[in-house]
């Protein structure tokens, strides 16, 4: 392993990206930092506070204020806050950042995270730049929640595009501010991704008693925008740019010509791994940055974790997985800084369940929970146990191959989740008892 530090110097470990994985990482390397065997800096781009994303939507709803989502500090590391990394200098071995510093490190750490997918719709960007018209907002940063939470207002129209997680949960926040609230997706299903039809329509018909009006297999085609007025400002007291002012939206324009009045909308239409750095620097990027199961980059001193990397084909783009990455690369990194090699460790892949609550203080309804992970569809010879009370909001539908338990889809009172769980993610052989006690409230314990 080249090194570029002076003799009995600490091993410096340079992490760009101060999200959930790269905090993880540098609160996990605490203890070897502690014992003056790691130095660790912490590169983000954002000037917050490193914090909770999965939370965002609480925030917007205005259930938590943001610094309840906070993060813990990591200890014995030092941030850069604000700053964006630019650059990666392989030999010698630096990151050049947005503010001229160059901070050289011996192991380099990408959690760089993704950015949202902005669709190519009509009007989305304006003529002579880049900038969303006013009133149009992705939902990835607590700087795209702040912004949201400050234009939602009672009566607000606001169309949600998109209908997956992220798109479900902000069209619940929103309407839990009073917003009308349309949720436009252009699957068959909502969350197609974690659930199956039955499940879905559970799931939509408490998305409606909170009071939004879900469309599914609806193209979005573009966005109407009323033009700017005098002084710079759009008519919505919109912003300028570069001395020209942005246009406000007015509405979302459907495949079949039919306009959705709005004067927010919200990009929920997935995100795509933040590589940039990655491959101006040379490293190997296939859809995100290609990592072995050290989780090393084509460059045996720079690593990747978290929504950027991409393990075995896989990339996973959820809180869970980024956290396993995280402690694991903490054990090579710590080990490597002590003994100048790998410890043997190996990432092996995530297991990954989903889980969101959605409740509003506006509903007299209780809250649903939703769970869902591994394989939900079954293969030939599979058995699966399926129960659906549309009187309850509830169904589960667990999918066993032999004697393990290989996926499950729970709505409603969700007792059993947690010994379902724990069955799942460990592999273990389940009791003998009948299938159909899987479902129980107590999942069987």
């Amino acid at each position: 392993m080249r090194s570029n530090r002076e003799p009995d110097s600490r091993h410096r470990v340079v992490v760009v990206g101060g999200g959930m994985a790269g905090t993880r990482l540098a609160q996990q390397l605490a203890a070897t930092a502690a014992e003056g065997g790691v130095e660790v800096t912490v590169i983000g781009e954002e000037p917050h506070p490193a914090y909770n994303r999965v939370l965002l939507a609480e925030v917007l709803a205005g259930r938590y204020a943001p610094d309840v989502i906070a993060l813990p500090a990591p200890a014995a590391a030092r941030r850069l806050g604000g700053v964006r990394a630019v650059r990666i200098d392989r030999d010698p071995g630096e990151v050049v950042c947005d503010d001229g510093r160059r901070v050289p490190y011996d192991s380099l750490v990408l959690a760089t995270g993704s950015n949202p997918v902005l669709p190519p719709l009509r009007g989305l960007f304006g003529p002579h730049g880049h900038e969303l018209p006013d009133g149009v907002h992705a939902f990835r940063t607590m700087d795209d929640c702040l912004a949201l939470a400050a234009a939602v207002r009672p009566g607000v129209r606001a169309v949600v595009i998109g209908g997956g997680l992220l798109g479900v949960s902000a069209a619940r926040a929103l309407a839990q501010r009073g917003a009308q609230v349309v949720l436009a997706h252009q699957g068959e299903h909502l969350m197609e991704r974690q659930l199956d039809a039955g499940a879905s329509e559970v799931l939509r018909r408490h998305v409606e008693t909170l009071g939004v009006e879900v469309h599914t297999e609806c193209r979005v085609r573009g966005l109407r925008t009323r033009p700017p007025e005098g002084g710079g400002s759009t008519a919505d007291g919109g912003k300028a740019v570069g001395g020209s002012a942005v246009s406000a939206v007015s509405a979302v324009e459907l495949a079949d010509g039919y306009a959705l009045e709005a004067d927010l909308v919200v990009l929920a239409c997935g995100v795509r791994p933040r590589v940039g750095l990655a491959r101006a620097a040379g490293l190997e990027v296939a859809r995100g940055v290609v990592v072995d199961d050290e989780l090393r980059t084509s460059d045996p001193r720079v690593f990747a974790i978290g929504d950027c990397a991409e393990h075995d084909g896989v990339l996973y783009g959820l809180a869970g997985p980024a956290q396993d990455q995280a402690d694991m690369l903490a054990r090579v990194l710590g080990h490597r800084a002590a003994h100048g090699h790998g410890t043997g460790h190996r990432y092996t892949g995530s297991r990954t369940l989903t889980r969101l609550t959605l409740a509003s203080a506006n509903s007299p309804l209780s809250p649903l929970d939703l769970a869902a992970f591994g394989e939900t569809t079954p293969a030939p010879g599979d058995d699966v146990v399926h129960l659906a009370d549309a009187t309850r909001n509830a169904y589960r539908k667990v999918v066993v191959r032999g004697d393990r338990l290989v996926g499950g889809i729970l709505l409603g009172d969700l007792g059993s989740v947690g010994a379902l769980a724990r069955t799942w993610e460990g592999d273990e052989p389940l009791p003998s008892a009948p299938l159909l006690h899987l479902l129980t409230n107590d999942g069987g314990s």
